[in-house]
């Protein structure tokens, strides 16, 4: 009888800073996003690893024209990131997938319009 080895564990994925990733963002409330959709990643990778969570805006395709929203173009996705509406989410849980990287310049404003609602 052949021997059975284990199969090595699948290295799910982790979020780093500046990725976009598909998720669940429900359950919801009141004015929150909802529902499968993209959301720029602010975490870095070491942080995500460890915790299990990631910090990320949500990205949609309704522009309102918010101070807020930052526009975005990339090669996968058209809309805007809302940098009012960060969230900690468990990604393995929300079975988050990678969409596509952000450029630097569009990271940098996103984590520009935070510091400005933090600070």
């Amino acid at each position: 009888m052949p021997s059975r080895t284990p199969k090595a564990p699948t290295k799910t994925y982790t979020p780093k800073r500046g990725d976009i990733i598909w998720l669940d963002f429900d359950p919801r409330s009141g004015h929150e996003q909802g529902g499968m959709r993209p959301a720029l990643v602010l975490s870095p990778e070491e942080y995500n690893s460890k915790s299990g969570l990631c910090l990320a805006m949500p990205i949609t395709s309704k522009v309102k024209g918010y101070p807020f929203e930052i526009a975005l173009k990339s090669k996968k996705i058209d809309g805007v990131i809302l940098s009012d509406h960060i969230k900690s989410l468990d990604f393995r849980a929300r079975n988050a997938r990678f969409c596509d990287k952000i450029d630097s310049d569009t990271l940098q404003c996103a984590l520009h319009k935070l510091s400005l609602l933090l600070f």
